[in-house]
């Protein structure tokens, strides 16, 4: 079998019809609009209504992505789904996105790594083309925060958004310059309590409601993050000057501006959709791929650097080449 490489060659996205500005929330919080924008960039996100779940995002967006690679359900290899808020204990939102896609083959499963989710997804998924596991691969990131947040909390709840996007992998030859070059994982399980959801189906008597201690998440993460890109190109022999588009995870305007200083990179070439969706976890960075994709800006050939750091603390980064 010749040396294979996963392909990114469909794209799609799903955000809910809802729209919530930082004005509305500042009717009922003590915050504003100014004083949101200052801390994150985020003025408005996009929140589930009560006919979307983590299943139903996640295939639109997985539907999205096949009509764009012009491929039926039925050959997909394989089903990723990064979620930290699945409808349900298990089944695994895949397998849910599996029968609602009418797919009669292969096999799914959930990864959870909160806003790294799809970093990690993306490496499982091309892991199992790679060795021949499969020969394509959904890798959807779908999440529903507004319903494990507590809105009293202005210190997270202005943060979060809901959404799904989707990302298809398929099996090409690595001889070829294109497809994902290399990914790269990490955690440290000792800054658990910086960033967590208090409470899962084993502790009922919590509250579920996500917690954050957002000074140290800052923190770390501009460190991490600009430690992880470095990473990423130094394991290729590349340089910032390579990078054509950095997607990163939209957790926060300054995190992201930071990250891209490091990078060398100028405002018009990092994909930004924190503005508009807010913080959608394992969703930001495929929903951001698809934006940019769908309206031109990134282009077949050119490198694009992911990164994304969340709860775990976990955090990573991916290289592709379109």
């Amino acid at each position: 079998m010749m040396a294979r490489r996963s392909l990114m060659v469909g794209f799609g996205g799903y955000l809910p019809d809802r729209i919530v500005t930082n004005d509305e929330l500042a009717a009922r919080l003590d915050t504003s609009d100014e004083w949101i924008r200052a801390r994150t960039g985020i003025g408005q996100r996009h929140i589930a209504g009560p006919e979307d779940n983590a299943v139903s995002m996640a295939t639109a967006a997985a539907a999205q992505a096949l009509d764009y690679a012009g491929m039926p359900a039925a050959d997909v290899g394989a089903i990723v789904v990064a979620t930290s808020t699945p409808d349900q204990a298990f089944p695994a939102t895949a397998v849910r996105v599996q029968a609602a896609l009418g797919m009669r083959g292969g096999f799914g499963f959930d990864i959870a790594a909160a806003c790294s989710g799809f970093v990690y997804a993306l490496t499982v998924a091309d892991s199992l083309i790679r060795t021949g596991q499969a020969d394509s691969a959904l890798v959807i990131g779908s999440e529903v925060y507004s319903r494990i947040l507590d809105w009293s909390d202005r210190g997270t709840c202005v943060l979060f958004g809901d959404g799904a996007g989707a990302v298809l992998l398929k099996a090409g030859d690595a001889a070829q310059p294109a497809g994902v070059l290399s990914t790269h994982l990490h955690s440290d399980g000792t800054m658990g309590d910086l960033l967590y959801v208090d409470g899962a189906v084993g502790l009922r008597e919590q509250s579920g409601f996500l917690r954050m201690q957002g000074r140290d998440v800052f923190r770390h993460a501009v460190a991490k993050l600009s430690s992880s890109v470095d990473e990423v190109l130094a394991a290729n022999g590349m340089t910032h000057a390579d990078v054509s588009w950095l997607v990163p995870h939209q957790a926060n305007l300054r995190i992201i501006e930071a990250v891209a200083r490091k990078l060398e990179l100028p405002p018009e070439r990092v994909v930004m959709t924190v503005d508009r969706h807010a913080n959608t976890s394992a969703a930001s960075i495929p929903l951001a791929m698809n934006e940019a994709v769908r309206d031109g800006r990134i282009r077949k050939g050119d490198l694009v650097l992911m990164e994304a750091l969340g709860g775990g603390l976990t955090w990573g980064s991916a290289l592709a080449r379109l």
